[in-house]
């Protein structure tokens, strides 16, 4: 064996990219350019399947072990079988154990010239004969002084000294094209995980211009947020605002990101009830390849997004509780883990927590951690439902009026005093988002002419019908009085009709949502809440 012989071997493997590539062009070019039976690499990583592998009572530390990654080569014996596996009883060494370990652990090669003479490295001597192996050599992979692994070869035909001086130097040009390789994947790594990142923060940046940004309104209420708001917005305190759906509890969180000292960092939002429950820890934390089925790429965690910056939890209380407790890791420690991945990454992140549930009562009903409530909510903050600050309405449906005119390019309609009170003395269920579809609505219908809202009358007036006695005269005193487990269950009843009339679906015109005339993240709240099941 010669340097020349190895020449195309040396060429072959430092034209690849990716590690796997680079292992198996090593093994193959041994055996097929060099006529070495059988060439193994194993790789430096962390040690695994402890309890399972036959060399653990030898083991002094199972943190580290040496892990088969290549091979190549064919029996003689059992019909020319090839050697490619890489499972069996030496897929992995623990470092300083046997002839791989030692090699791994000391740094220093090994040659036996003649296995069958030497029973110290050649653990199956048998298996040598049967197979005409003569010699063995093994040779650390070594780069910049670190070990990266072992590469072993049994030769048919005997090694010698020069021999082995030549698997040296193939030993540490692999080396070399194993650590670019590592290089290149790392790079390949952190530019698809760049991208990723790109494509949330686009999506961020989408759905804030599409937002209304500015918390309008100059009614008590309102002053008395925007104080809060201004207070807590240069600390770092965990915020908890609380509300009912359709209050802008996304719009407090972003004007008090605005004001804080991250400002012009990432504000990442993440909606805890649309994640389903499997990706929760995904969706937060990321995920290395092959992680799990379906994990085709690395994918960046929205904690990672937002290193530096504000995550905005909305609908908080709908985190699994099995999952709460990593997530008061992370905002105690500031440190996780990818799933798949055994390190630990470190981010700099505040926390902006949005509900409209109890998320006390959540806590005394067992199903939120006690813990992480008192992280979430060190300053609590109040979005006032609308019925609160009526005083606001003009103004807010002046501004609603000019974003949808501008959306859909249509006239902006005049809106009447009488039409302005009609509005005050509606009890907006849905609070500001729905004033928002009700402006919307009358865009689309005026046509520029003055905006009509007595549909608003007749809705209340149907709904006000469909909850009251139909006899007159003073209530019933002596009426039983109904459990509220059984509204509960009448709700449910009604949830699921929906549902089957609208076919499974909650948003959009004619789903469930609609049909029950409220906003759909409330409706998909009560869902996941009492575990109702869509029809199939």
């Amino acid at each position: 064996m010669n340097l020349e012989a190895l020449q195309p071997v040396i060429t072959a493997m430092n034209q690849e990219r990716s590690c796997e590539r680079v292992m198996q062009a090593i093994v193959s070019g041994l055996t097929e350019r060099a006529g070495l039976a059988l060439a193994r690499v194993w790789i430096r990583g962390p040690g695994d399947d402890c309890e399972t592998c036959h060399l653990r009572a030898e083991c002094p530390d199972r943190t580290e072990c040496l892990h088969l990654v290549a091979s190549a080569g064919h029996s003689v014996a059992e019909g020319r079988e090839p050697w490619t596996k890489l499972d069996g009883r030496f897929r992995r060494f623990p470092l300083g154990i046997r002839k791989i370990g030692h090699i791994g652990a000391t740094g220093d090669g090994v040659l036996v010239e003649n296995v069958q003479t030497n029973d110290r490295w050649i653990a199956d001597q048998h298996w040598a004969a049967k197979e005409g192996i003569k010699s063995f050599a093994g040779h650390p992979l070594t780069f910049r002084g670190e070990l990266l692994g072992v590469m072993g070869v049994f030769c048919r035909e005997g090694l010698n000294a020069r021999s082995f001086q030549w698997l040296r130097v193939f030993a540490d040009q692999a080396a070399i094209a194993v650590a670019n390789a590592r290089a290149f994947e790392e790079i390949e790594r952190l530019t698809r995980e760049l991208q990723d990142e790109n494509v949330l923060l686009r999506e961020e940046l989408a759905s804030d211009s599409h937002g209304d940004n500015e918390l309008i309104g100059t009614s008590e209420a309102m002053r008395h947020m925007k104080q809060q708001i201004a207070l807590v917005a240069p600390t770092e305190a965990a915020i908890l605002i609380q509300g009912e759906s359709g209050t802008g509890k996304e719009l407090v969180a972003r004007a008090i990101h605005r004001q804080s000292r991250r400002g012009n960092n990432a504000l990442i939002k993440v909606n805890c009830a649309a994640i389903p429950r499997d990706l929760f820890e995904s969706e937060f934390f990321g995920h290395v390849k092959g992680a799990f089925t379906g994990a085709v790429r690395d994918r960046v965690g929205r904690f990672q997004l937002a290193d530096r910056g504000t995550l905005f939890l909305d609908e908080v209380g709908e985190i699994p509780l099995e999952l709460q407790s990593k997530l008061l890791r992370v905002l105690q420690e500031g440190e996780f883990e990818r799933i798949g991945e055994t390190g630990t990454r470190k981010v700099d992140v505040r926390i902006i927590a949005a509900t409209n549930r109890d998320l006390r009562g959540e806590v005394d009903a067992g199903r939120f951690r006690e813990d992480l409530f008192y992280r979430l909510s060190v300053f609590p903050v109040l979005a006032p439902p609308l019925r609160d600050r009526r005083e606001d309405i003009p103004a807010l449906t002046s501004h609603f009026l000019q974003a949808a005119s501008l959306r859909l390019n249509l006239p902006s309609p005049a809106v009447s005093l009488a039409e302005l009170e009609r509005l005050r003395a509606y009890q907006w269920p849905g609070n500001v988002r729905e004033l928002a579809h009700v402006v919307e609505r009358a865009v689309i219908v005026s046509r520029g002419k003055r905006a009509d809202f007595e549909f608003l009358t007749r809705s209340e007036t149907v709904a006000t019908a469909s909850t009251e006695p139909t006899h007159s005269g003073p209530a019933d005193s002596s009426a039983p009085v109904r459990r509220d487990t059984e509204l509960r269950q009448e709700q449910i009843k009604n949830i699921r009709h929906a549902l089957t009339q609208a076919e499974g679906r909650v948003y959009g015109p004619g789903g469930a949502a609609d049909i029950l005339g409220i906003p759909p993240t409330t409706l998909t709240s009560r869902i996941r809440r009492w575990g109702i099941r869509k029809p199939s």
